[in-house]
C-alpha cells in the first residue's frame, strides 16, 4: 500500500480500536479494559488491517475507505452485539445531533423523492420557505445556480442547509405554471418541534402529540400547557404513535410532570454501570385530570418509559396495540475524525421492575425493526401497578385497552401511498390559482367532481362502488392534505388528528381513565390513613 492507504489504516484502527474500548473518548465516561488480553486486541486489529489491505489491493472495482470501515466493518461488529449499538459517520453523526438539539439552519421545508425528482413535501409553518411562497408539489430545479438532475435528495438538502441569515437561490417548476419561479430564501434557524401544536379535541379534553424526545422536548410540553392553560383541563390525550424514542432525561421530564414528586419514573442498571434511579419532578396541576395514552407497535424506547411509568403508578390508561419493546439504553460517544458510536450500555426498568426489551436472539434484524409485534403467549416478567393491577414485561408495553390501527382498502392504500392521488390533486389545484382557503374550509361537492375526475385522468383504477363507500374518507384526506398549502403543516395534522378513528376511540376511552385516577387517590388515601394510625 501508499503512504496514504498506510495513513488511513492506521486510522482506521484508532477508530476501531476506539469502539472496541467501549468509547474512551466519550463524554463523562472512564476507562474500561476491553474483553480479552492487551495482545488478543492488539492481534486482532492486526487481522483487520490485513484484511483491509487485501481487499484494497486487489479488489474489482475502486474501493472506498469510507464504505468499507464507517459502513462495512464497524456496522458489521456491533451487528454481533444487539440490534441498537450503532456506529455514525460523520455525517450522519452531525444529524443525530440536530436531532437532539431540536434545530438546525436551512430553509425550512420537507424534500423528498418522487418520479425521480426532488420535490417540496412540506414547508414549515411560519418558516423561511413557507415566508417566501414555496408550495407541496413543487420540484426543485437548482440550488444556487446548481442543477439538480444528477443530485439526490440527500444531496440537495445538503445545499440548503447552511449558517442563518445567508441567501440561497431556489428555482422550482410548478403544475399549472408554464416557466420555472425563482425564491430567494433567507436561511434561519429551524426548530424541529417534537411537541406538535395542542388543541382542544372537545370541551375539555386537550390533545397533544409528542413526535420524539430531544433536547427541547419537556420545555417544548410547558409552553403547551401554558397556551392550553393547565388548570382548565379535564382530561388529555397523549400522542406517542410512531415516537422512536429519543433522551432518556427528557422521557423522564414528561412522564414526571404527571406524576407525584419523587414517584420512580424509570431506572436502569448494566454490566460496567450500577443501578441508577430517576425520579419525578411533579407539577401543580400534572395529577388532576385522568390520561389517556395512546402507543402502538412504532411507540419505542423513552416513549415506552413514559407509558410505563404512567401505566405502572396508575396515572394513565394506556390504549392502542402492544409497543415496539425496546428497554436498551444507549451511551453516545464521539470519537475521531466527527465520527460517533451508541452503545448499549444498561437496561431500563420500569417503576414496577418491568423489563420491556423484546427478544432478538433468534430473529434477524429485519424481522425485529419489521416484524410484527405480538405479545408474549406465556409472559414470565409479571409485574403489579401501585393499585394492584398485572402488568407484564418481556417484549413491549401492552395497553390497557387494545385499539388496533385500522387497515386499509386496496383502494385507500392505492390512492394514499402508491398513487400519491391527494397529494398530487392538491399541488394541481393550488398549481395556478391562490394558495388560500376560507378558515374551517372543506371539500364541497365541487371539489369532489373535480378530484373524481382527476382521478380518471391519472388512470388510477376504481369503481364507482369504492368512491361510494370512501366518500367521508376521501374527503377527510383531502382537507388534510390541501390544509397543508393552504394554512400549514401544522394545521393538517390538526385535521388528521380529528378525524383519525383511534384518537375518537382514545377520547370515548376517557372515562376508564377517569375511573383509574379516582381508584388512584382513593388508594393513596387508605395508604395515608394507615400510615396515619400506624404512627
Amino acid at each position: 500500500m501508499g503512504n496514504s492507504s498506510r495513513s488511513f489504516a492506521l486510522a482506521s484502527a484508532v477508530v476501531l480500536g476506539s469502539a472496541l474500548l467501549g468509547g474512551l473518548l466519550g463524554p463523562e465516561t472512564t476507562a474500561v479494559a476491553a474483553s480479552g488480553s492487551a495482545d488478543d486486541v492488539k492481534a486482532n486489529l492486526e487481522s483487520f488491517s490485513r484484511v483491509y489491505g487485501a481487499v484494497e489491493a486487489n479488489f474489482s472495482d475502486a474501493l472506498s475507505p469510507d464504505k468499507a470501515i464507517y459502513k462495512g466493518a464497524i456496522p458489521g461488529m456491533l451487528r454481533t452485539l444487539d440490534p441498537h449499538s450503532t456506529f455514525f459517520d460523520p455525517k450522519d453523526f452531525q444529524s443525530l445531533r440536530e436531532d437532539q438539539r431540536g434545530h438546525y439552519y436551512g430553509v425550512g421545508m420537507q424534500v423528498g423523492p418522487r418520479d425521480g425528482k426532488t420535490i417540496v413535501i412540506a414547508p414549515f409553518g411560519g418558516g423561511p420557505a413557507y415566508r417566501a411562497g414555496l408550495r407541496p408539489g413543487d420540484v426543485i430545479l437548482e440550488v444556487n445556480d446548481k442543477r439538480t438532475d444528477n443530485l439526490s435528495t440527500s444531496e440537495i438538502a445538503d445545499l440548503l442547509k447552511g449558517p442563518k441569515g445567508t441567501k440561497v437561490a431556489i428555482s422550482v417548476g410548478r403544475d399549472g405554471v408554464d416557466k420555472p419561479l425563482s425564491f430567494t430564501v433567507i436561511r434561519d434557524e429551524i426548530k424541529r418541534n417534537s411537541v406538535e401544536e395542542a388543541f382542544w379535541l372537545k370541551p375539555g379534553i386537550a390533545y397533544m402529540a409528542i413526535t420524539s424526545f430531544n433536547e427541547t422536548t419537556s420545555q417544548e410540553m410547558d409552553q403547551q400547557f401554558e397556551k392550553l392553560g393547565e388548570d382548565t383541563i379535564k382530561g388529555l390525550i397523549i400522542d406517542l404513535r410512531g415516537n422512536p424514542g429519543g433522551l432518556l432525561n427528557e422521557g423522564v421530564g414528561v412522564a414526571g410532570h404527571f406524576l407525584r414528586r419523587n414517584e420512580l419514573v424509570v431506572s436502569h442498571r448494566g454490566r460496567n454501570s450500577p443501578e441508577k434511579p430517576y425520579f419525578a419532578k411533579g407539577s401543580p396541576y400534572g395529577e388532576s385530570y385522568p390520561i389517556v395514552v395512546m402507543v402502538n407497535s412504532y411507540t419505542a424506547s423513552a416513549a415506552e418509559i413514559v407509558s410505563g411509568a404512567l401505566q405502572d403508578h396508575d396515572r394513565g390508561w394506556i390504549v392502542g396495540e402492544i409497543t415496539f419493546g425496546k428497554g436498551l439504553v444507549q451511551t453516545v460517544y464521539p470519537l475521531n475524525y466527527g465520527t460517533g458510536l451508541a452503545l448499549t450500555t444498561a437496561h431500563y426498568y420500569t417503576p414496577s421492575g418491568r423489563l420491556i426489551q423484546r427478544d432478538y436472539s433468534n430473529i434477524s434484524f429485519l424481522d425485529y425493526f419489521y416484524g410484527k409485534h405480538v405479545e408474549p403467549s406465556h409472559p414470565t416478567d409479571v409485574k403489579m401497578t401501585d393499585s394492584g393491577r398485572t402488568v407484564y414485561g418481556g417484549g413491549g408495553i401492552t395497553p390497557d385497552e387494545k385499539i388496533p390501527t385500522p387497515k386499509l382498502s386496496k383502494f385507500q392504500t392505492d390512492l394514499l401511498f402508491r398513487k400519491y392521488a391527494f397529494f398530487n390533486f392538491s399541488a394541481s389545484y393550488f398549481g395556478g390559482r391562490s394558495a388560500k382557503l376560507p378558515a374551517g374550509w372543506s371539500p364541497d361537492n365541487d371539489v369532489l367532481n373535480q378530484f373524481h375526475d382527476f382521478l380518471l385522468k391519472q388512470k388510477i383504477g376504481f369503481t364507482e362502488a369504492d368512491w361510494t363507500e370512501n366518500v367521508q374518507w376521501i374527503k377527510d384526506q383531502l382537507k388534510r392534505e390541501m390544509y397543508i398549502t393552504a394554512f400549514s403543516y401544522e394545521a393538517s395534522q390538526k385535521v388528521a388528528a380529528e378525524t383519525d378513528p383511534m384518537v375518537i376511540q382514545a377520547s370515548e376511552a376517557m372515562s376508564q381513565a377517569k375511573a383509574l385516577l379516582e381508584r388512584s387517590k382513593k388508594l393513596m388515601v387508605q395508604r395515608l390513613d394507615g400510615a396515619a394510625i400506624e404512627r
